[in-house]
Formats: structure tokens, sequence, C-alpha cells
């Protein structure tokens, strides 16, 4: 096997770095996304707009790798999946919000770390210590009080199968992110991600409701663009926070973090004070953050010959 094929060797801590900045770009863009939808530019076209923000990194870290992109079965199969289960779980995201209540699918969404750490335990056989495990724990606990609100009834419960779909579905995709960082180059995973995202915008295109006003004016697709391109480029270092840390801690620090510091910014620019429930959840958050960022590398026990 080639050097360019073997799994990444890891550089220190590099994992941790990467993680910091998508959580720090991930919950700038979650104290900012809203604003598109205020501003009359809808959703669905926020999602063509996020596709095509995946552009720029994409092509940036392909020309900072001298242009090489792994073309093997395995890269396409695995970066399309990759992108394809992260594209479409959002677009059954938009319409599981037409039909169900966002303060009980937003909680269900962020159990996806659940998916992420039983697929990595038990097939990759990923290990932490007693701090790391600690870790994921609170950030479990702490991931369905970052967004839940109570509001009224629904009707049916279909949108709860929506729910669990989005959640396996981009548990999943962190596994593979995972596991395609063994044999794949970040750089090759990412651009393929650019593709599957880019595959999905007619999709969300035909979604659009072009009867209702639509903005198009500098605070419609171009503020989007630039609030959707913190997300992608805090999607190309998840990319790499997977490649050189173990998903079993990337995930659940990546997904409480960011809500972390959308609570922090959402406070110091709207003066949006979080309720009882989320300051609980936000504080497990931060506890949880920290003994992840310093829980020891600890390798998975050998297999029995």
């Amino acid at each position: 096997m080639s050097a360019a094929t073997m799994a990444a060797p890891r550089r220190g801590r590099a994992w941790l770095a990467y993680a910091l900045v998508t959580v720090t770009l991930w919950g700038a863009w979650g104290a900012l996304s809203p604003i598109s939808a205020q501003r009359g530019f809808p959703d669905t076209l926020v999602y063509c707009v996020w596709a095509l923000t995946m552009i720029p990194p994409a092509l940036f870290v392909l020309w900072r790798n001298g242009w090489r992109l792994d073309r093997t079965p395995r890269a396409v199969l695995y970066g399309m999946l990759i992108g394809l289960l992260g594209a479409g779980g959002q677009m059954v995201l938009f319409h599981a919000l037409t039909v169900g209540p966002a303060y009980f699918i937003f909680p269900i969404i962020s159990l996806s770390p659940v998916v992420t750490i039983a697929l990595s335990f038990l097939l990759l056989r990923e290990r932490t210590g007693k701090v790391g495990t600690l870790g994921i724990v609170l950030a479990l606990v702490a991931l369905p009080m970052l967004d839940l609100s109570f509001g009224g009834g629904a009707d049916g419960l279909g949108w709860f199968a929506y729910a669990l779909l989005i959640m396996a579905a981009w548990g999943v995709q962190a596994y593979f992110m995972k596991l395609a960082n063994h044999t794949v180059s970040a750089e090759s995973i990412f651009f393929y991600m650019m593709v599957g995202a880019l595959v999905l915008m007619p999709v969300a295109w035909s979604m659009t409701d072009f009867d209702a006003p639509i903005n198009t004016g500098w605070d419609g697709p171009w503020l989007a663009a630039a609030i959707q391109m913190l997300n992608a480029i805090g999607a190309l270092c998840l990319v790499f926070a997977f490649r050189y840390g173990k998903a079993i801690v990337v995930a659940p620090m990546t997904n409480a973090g960011a809500p972390l510091v959308t609570a922090v910014l959402s406070l110091i620019f709207a003066g949006v004070v979080p309720g009882p429930l989320k300051l609980v959840g936000l504080s497990l958050a931060l506890v949880a953050s920290l003994l992840l960022a310093l829980a020891p590398e600890q390798d998975a026990p050998p297999t029995s010959p």
C-alpha cells in the first residue's frame, strides 16, 4: 500500500485545531443563518447557495494538494456517499419542518453523534480513556437540551420518522467521513462532498415557492453566500478533524461546541438569553468540550490472533 493511501498519521493534536475551527465557524454560522429567511430569502435557495459555496474551498485544497484528485472507485463511492448523506439529510429536513415541530425535530437530530460513536466503537474499534468517555456522555446529555424548546402539539407522527432518518443519515455520514480518511485524501473527500451537494441543487430549487416574494438584493443571495461560506469552510475543517482525530471524540465535540458558540454570539449581538434548560445544556456542553479536548489519546486494544 502506498503512503498516499495509508491511514493518515496523527500529527500531535492537529485534530483539535481543526475541530475548534469547525466549532467556531459553525457556531457563527448558527447565529447568523436565520437572517436569510428573515430577509426574505427562502431556505431552499439558501441550500443552493450553500452548495455553491462548497466550490471555492474544494478547489483551494485541491490546489494546495497539487491538483491530485483520487479517482479510484473507492474514493468516488466514499466521497459521494458522504456528500449525499449530508445533503440528503438537509433536503429531508426542509420537508420535516413543514409537517412537524422544530422543537421536537432538532433535539432528535442532535443525537446523530450517538450513531457515529456506536459505529466507530464497534467497527473501527475506537476507544478513549475515562476523561474522554465522561466528555462523550456529557455531550450526549447536553445535545438535546441545546435545541429543546416547548410549543404547541403537532398533528401526526410522520415528522418523527423524518427526524430519525436525518439523525441516522448524519450519524452515518460522520462515520464514513472517518472511515474514508483511512484510504482517501481529505482533499478528495471534500471535493466529492461538494459534488454531492451540487447534485441535489435541482431538488432544492424545485422545492422553492417562486410565487412568494424572494429577496434578490445584496442581503438576499449575497448575504446568504457570506453566511454559508462559514458552514462550507467549517465542513472542510471537519473532514481534516476526522482525518487526524477519533470519530468518537470529534463528533460529540463539534456537535456540542458549535451551539455553545452560537448561544454566546446570540447573547452578545442580539441580547438573546437562553432559557434555564438550555443554560444547563450549554454548561454541560462547555464541560464536555473541555474534557474531550483534554482527553489523552488512547488506541484500540489489539485484536486477538
